[in-house]
């Protein structure tokens, strides 16, 4: 099956979602905020393969790299300048900087971010060939999994002493709460 079960009745509400209407909030770790307007908040959207995001940044902010295992993104800038950039599998960089009005796509499945490098904040939408593009943040998939990925192995992988493995484990998982 593609997708949810079908539901029974629909209403127009099935089809609305507010939840893009306002501006996120970039008081974290990031200084970006990320929000999703997909299956689970628009039941409408069930098997029509697409999805959208928003996108804020405040200064000197990053949209930290991640990969969408289901889906292309291609984003818009609505105000401000990103830098983009996404690598190959073949550990090939492209990036570039955007301004408003400006578009770049990020294929599926590779790792990619946005980073605002400007004075001002910036905002982006995110569009997806996907009802339900999945989103996995690298940090976090390699160091605040569980259970975790061993330390000697992070150690070893990232040339980082013990110390330094703890260190990042537990500055990710603080940000989670």
């Amino acid at each position: 099956m593609n997708g949810f079960a079908c539901k029974r009745s629909i209403s127009v509400d099935d089809f609305f979602f507010d939840g893009l209407s306002r501006p996120g909030h970039t008081n974290n770790t990031s200084r970006a905020s990320v929000k999703l307007a997909t299956v689970l908040n628009i039941t409408g959207l069930n098997t029509l393969g697409v999805s959208m995001g928003q996108i804020d940044f405040a200064p000197g902010s990053i949209n930290p790299p991640h990969t969408h295992p289901r889906a292309t993104e291609i984003v818009f800038v609505l105000k401000g300048e990103l830098d983009v950039a996404f690598i190959t599998t073949d550990n090939k960089l492209y990036s570039k900087s955007i301004k408003t009005g400006e578009v770049f796509v990020f294929p599926r499945g590779l790792i990619h971010f946005q980073r605002n490098s400007g004075n001002v904040p910036a905002a982006a939408i995110a569009a997806f060939n996907s009802q339900l593009p999945g989103t996995q943040k690298v940090a976090n998939a390699l160091f605040a999994s569980s259970p975790s990925v061993a330390d000697n192995v992070l150690g070893k992988t990232f040339q980082l002493r013990s110390k330094e493995v703890k260190r990042i484990k537990s500055r990710l998982a603080y940000n989670k709460l």
